[in-house]
């Protein structure tokens, strides 16, 4: 594959990174007359029928000064004991509108640092979901894990609640960047955590990476990728750093640093990913990577790969999103429900027997479609209209008319030798795939006259 940079500069442009349509930034503030209950309970009739359930643990020791979550740096274990007692209530409510009959495919802890609780606490949140749900024969229960905070006896009784999948952010190998990001070091050498999980034949593993961060090199970056690979993890992945201090101020600090340039960032990006595709590892979306044997592989070589606010995961585990907790983001088929980033107003709300949702967002038909088209390019690298038309009943003038495709922009990147055109068939190319970003915004209407703010695509 060859980096062109002049290209890259070309087309890093601000850009939605499409983990949702509309994106987040578009919901709207809930009215004190939302019907949340309604909108939950009309899920129960929706697709896909499987239940997929996202716990945010919003705690953290430290801020990462790099960090772009929603976090609450504290060290009071009573703060997080209340929370605990509100998440449990939180699933006891969520429960009362949800179909008996319908099971639970996929559980993700997120943060913040899930694994920062106490280990006592998390079984008190899986004992709540298990007597609240039922769940399929084998589903996909996942942590976002901090090194900082995980011992062997932290994994081991992971294990035993029916966790099955780990994912370790280690963004990188070098105590330099570390030190400078302040984030906090592994309490165990990864190599020895890592192939302490190994042990556990049915346990996968991610680990997790940045680039973009001061003081990162190509000689320090390969270094902490080769590292990376002697691992041998089933996922790995390498996002890069999205600096928006407008939106999370600590990021200014590191600028005194002095952080990568759009070039230096793309050399970095360029070798890991020639490291990780000599060894052997599939390329996923933008910046995920999975051994071949891996689901994620077979999925994307089946055609079958589905992508949330947690990341890429297959149609097979694939659910209505609900998420319980600060901040987090339900996606059920017709509604984006989003919870208040406020403690204490969450708190308040769970204890009176209601529901914290601070945003929403309710797509209209065609919202739907360009949201499927955006999705079939970011998941699966190419998109058929024809077909998608078939399905909603429609021509495909129609659908071109929804989206309001701009076709000139699909003239260029086809010269550009990113996609490959067959009348209503766009199928994105090797190198293509490094702007599916900028491919999908071609089909969003939205971005013709856009006021909001995004990230840059690469």
């Amino acid at each position: 594959m060859n980096f062109e940079i002049e290209l890259f500069e070309k087309y890093n442009i601000p850009t939605p990174r499409y983990t949702s349509y509309p994106p987040a930034n578009f919901f709207k503030t809930a009215e004190p007359n939302l019907d949340v209950k309604k909108i939950i309970t009309d899920s129960n009739i929706q697709q896909p029928q499987n239940i997929s359930i996202y716990i945010h643990i919003p705690f953290c020791a430290q801020l990462c000064l790099y960090c772009g979550c929603n976090t609450h740096i504290t060290h009071n274990r009573e703060t997080m004991k209340n929370y605990v007692d509100t998440l449990v209530k939180e699933i006891e409510l969520l429960a009362k509108y949800l179909d008996k009959n319908r099971k639970v495919s996929q559980i993700h802890w997120g943060g913040g640092t899930p694994n920062y609780l106490p280990i006592e606490d998390i079984e008190r949140i899986m004992t709540a979901l298990n007597n609240n749900f039922g769940f399929i024969s084998s589903p996909e229960i996942a942590m976002e894990c901090h090194p900082a905070h995980l011992t062997k006896t932290y994994v081991d009784q992971l294990v035993q609640m029916g966790f099955n999948r780990l994912s370790f952010g280690v963004q990188d190998f070098s105590d330099k960047v570390l030190e400078t990001v302040n984030r906090e070091k592994p309490l165990l050498p990864i190599e020895e955590i890592v192939s302490y999980i190994q042990s556990y034949p049915d346990i996968s593993l991610n680990l997790d990476f940045i680039y973009g961060l001061p003081y990162q090199s190509l000689s320090s970056y390969e270094t902490t990728i080769k590292k990376a690979l002697a691992l041998h993890p089933d996922r790995l992945a390498v996002f890069s750093y999205a600096h928006v201090p407008w939106i999370k101020k600590q990021q200014k600090s590191l600028e005194k640093y002095g952080l990568p340039t759009a070039e230096e960032k793309l050399k970095l990006f360029k070798t890991a990913y020639e490291l990780l595709s000599k060894n052997n590892y599939q390329i996923i979306g933008l910046d995920h990577f999975a051994l071949p044997e891996d689901e994620l592989s077979i999925a994307l070589r089946n055609k079958k790969l589905h992508r949330n606010f947690q990341g890429y995961c297959t149609l097979e585990t694939t659910g209505q999103v609900y998420a319980l907790g600060v901040s987090g983001i339900s996606q059920m088929e017709n509604a984006y429900l989003q919870n208040t980033k406020d403690l204490k107003i969450y708190t308040d709300k769970i204890n009176k027997g209601e529901f914290a949702v601070e945003k929403y967002y309710i797509p209209n038909e065609n919202e739907k479609i360009i949201r499927q088209i955006i999705e079939e390019i970011m998941c699966n690298l190419e998109v058929d209209i024809y077909e998608i038309a078939q399905q909603y009943n429609k021509k495909t003038d129609e659908i071109y008319q929804i989206t309001q495709v701009d076709k000139e922009a699909l003239k260029t990147y086809e010269k550009e030798e990113f996609i490959r055109c067959k009348k209503d068939f766009y199928q994105l190319t090797p190198k293509g795939q490094f702007f599916m970003r900028i491919i999908a915004a071609a089909f969003d209407p939205q971005m013709k006259n856009n006021s909001k703010t995004f990230s840059k695509a690469l």
